[in-house]
């Protein structure tokens, strides 16, 4: 099914900084495959990796130098040589894990055991938030517009302050985040009358259109509704909208989704799944009444699901998704010619990353081809049943269980034979965790390799190291001592 391409609006690629930020030269390189495959703009979350200064210097990152002033700067021009505007994500709300897990912060928590979540009570809570934006504004000169994060507040309301603002009659939950977010944008427009004030509309979702209207919202933020799956509802999607809409806020922005978005360790992404969820976003913004102003779409690839979870997939395996979720939205469709175009334009069999085959002019087509090709060989080792559950295999069941080990009724032939094998794969899988770590490090800092192998890697070689080592244990207590030399 063909829809009209994608209306007029930005077209913003989400760079998610919190996991795997790219070396600086890697990182320009990517903005200008971006520019080059459709984006107008990037959507830039830089968590941690932003360079805060004074008593925010504890917010840098420390696995890695976070990124220079310069080099934040240097971003914005590379992007601004393409025509790309570059929209900061600040989270101001809810996901500070990054903020809140520092020891000096623990007292701003909602609850102690949520470290997401910002107690709006504490009123240095408003001045820390406006302290960081402060930061991120002062260091992006000509910004036009700021997303303030606020999704998935979790625990609100669950905080002994907010439970006794919620034992006044009448108020509720709702109006306890409508609180925090109309404060904080008024405070924005104040200070930056200039800057166009973006936030996610998940927690909003449920509210009605006269909760919205009276909140004072309404002429302060644009919500961004998101929605990352490929079957999304888009009768429900379209009612959200008009919702906003019907309540004042209509300028309104789509979120979609390139990679990191399903599951929490994806090694490797699907194209057709995201190009799936462009396709339904297509129907949903021809299903719009005329007073939706829809300013546009963020298409998403996140790093992380948040600051403390494991790595997603990382850019460079991502990138024909990206491209083919571009293509989708220019065509309205994402046909043979589509994928053909796409193909030509990054010098690819397929758009699937595990199918694009291999190529010999390195990263002359799209940025970190070599290291993609190299990732996908490794998760194809890695899933292969016979290494992934060798520990489950017959001969390992059957003659070197652990009731065998501990009564030493080991067979040493077969013993053997286990350990023999078990070393093949694990000098296979080296030969190739070496050359993913050789060329990750030419494009992220050397933590990112090191993560991404422990994350992916080592729980599969882990228990073919510990059989080896428990059969040459076995060894020495079932075979004779060889005679000595001398």
């Amino acid at each position: 099914m063909s829809c009209p391409p994608w209306p007029k609006g930005q077209k913003l690629v989400h760079l998610d900084l919190k996991g795997a930020p790219p070396r600086t030269g890697y990182l320009h390189r990517l903005i200008e495959h971006f520019s080059e495959v459709g984006a107008d703009g990037l959507l830039v979350e830089y968590e941690d990796m932003f360079p805060y200064s004074g008593e925010l210097q504890l917010l840098q990152a420390t696995s890695q130098p976070a990124y220079s002033r310069e080099e934040v700067l240097a971003l914005q021009k590379c992007a601004s040589s393409k025509g790309m505007e570059v929209i900061p994500l600040v989270q101001t709300f809810g996901h500070m894990e990054f903020v809140l897990k520092h020891r000096p912060l623990w007292r701003l928590r909602e609850v102690a055991h949520c470290v997401g979540t910002l107690n709006l009570h504490e009123d240095s809570s408003t001045s820390l938030v406006m302290e960081m934006l402060r930061q991120v504004v002062e260091l992006h000169p000509g910004v036009k517009t700021l997303h303030i994060g606020a999704d998935e507040v979790y625990m609100l309301g669950e905080g002994e302050e907010s439970r006794r603002w919620l034992a006044t009659a009448g108020r509720t939950v709702e109006q306890l985040f409508l609180s925090h977010v109309t404060k904080l944008a008024k405070a924005i427009k104040e200070r930056w009358p200039h800057i166009s004030v973006i936030m996610w509309d998940d927690m909003m979702r449920g509210m009605s259109k006269e909760t919205l209207t009276a909140s004072g919202l309404v002429g302060l933020v644009q919500p961004m509704l998101w929605d990352y799956t490929p079957n999304l509802d888009v009768d429900r999607t379209v009612s959200l909208l008009e919702k906003y809409c019907s309540a004042g806020m209509s300028d309104l922005w789509a979120a979609s989704s390139f990679k990191g978005s399903t599951s929490v360790c994806t090694c490797v992404p699907s194209t057709q799944r995201h190009v799936d969820n462009h396709l339904q976003w297509l129907k949903v913004a021809t299903s719009l009444s005329a007073g939706v102003n829809l300013k546009g779409i963020a298409i998403t690839g996140w790093q992380r699901y948040d600051h403390l979870s494991v790595l997603c997939e990382i850019m460079p395996v991502a990138l024909p998704s990206l491209a083919a979720c571009l293509q989708t939205l220019l065509s309205g469709r994402f046909d043979a010619e589509d994928q053909s175009k796409v193909a030509e334009k990054l010098g690819i069999a397929s758009v699937e990353v595990e199918a694009m085959g291999r190529s010999s002019a390195g990263d002359s087509l799209f940025p970190g081809r070599r290291l993609a090709e190299l990732i996908v060989e490794l998760n194809t080792l890695l899933s292969l049943e016979e290494i992934r559950f060798f520990e489950s295999n017959m001969f390992v069941r059957g003659w070197f269980s652990p009731y065998q080990q501990q009564r030493k009724m080991v067979s040493p032939l077969i013993a053997m034979q286990i350990h023999e094998q078990a070393s093949r794969y694990l000098a296979a899988l080296q030969l190739k965790v070496d050359a993913v770590k050789e060329e990750m490090d030419r494009h992220y800092p050397e933590s990112t390799g090191q993560e991404w192998i422990e994350e992916h890697v080592s729980p599969v070689t882990a228990p073919l190291h510990r059989i080896a080592a428990d059969i040459a244990t076995a060894m020495k207590e079932m075979l004779p001592a060889m005679p000595s030399s001398d």
